[in-house]
């Protein structure tokens, strides 16, 4: 049995949605250097709808495909949905990730949520905090491990 799919293999060597978005609406980046994946998300949003979305991912091949899953599975979606996008979610749409790679999948969750929640701060739109995990404030690379 192969160690990855062939849709992860696909969305490693033709990413979708890659590189940075210029006036992005919200930016999310998680991730640091230590562990080596760091995943960065531009949402481009109107009227609740997420129309564009970008990503910038320096990491492993399960990492890029990872966020270039997750970029498609939100796009065109209202922000609720996105907000509901899981990372079990990312890896069922990859056909599954080796578990010492689930890490990944972890990233682009916590990248669009990290992203939603820049939006809403530089609309000054109130949410629950309990919504989003601060990957910053937890020292953690890849979220709630």
């Amino acid at each position: 049995m192969a160690l990855y799919s062939e849709k992860v293999m696909d969305h490693f060597r033709n990413p979708r949605n890659v590189g940075a978005m210029e006036n992005a609406d919200g930016v999310g980046q998680v991730g640091n250097a230590k562990c080596g994946d760091i995943m960065k998300i531009y949402l481009k949003i109107e009227e609740d709808v997420i129309t564009d979305v970008k990503f910038e991912t320096f990491g492993c091949g399960s990492a890029i495909a990872s966020s270039s899953m997750a970029t498609e599975l939100i796009k065109g979606k209202p922000i609720g949905e996105a907000m509901e996008l899981t990372n079990r979610a990312v890896a069922e749409a990859l056909d599954g990730l080796p578990p010492h790679k689930m890490h990944c999948s972890v990233l682009a969750e916590e990248a669009i949520k990290a992203a939603i929640k820049d939006y809403y701060d530089r609309r000054g739109i109130g949410y629950d905090t309990a919504q989003f995990h601060d990957c910053a404030s937890c020292g953690h690379c890849c979220g709630r491990h």
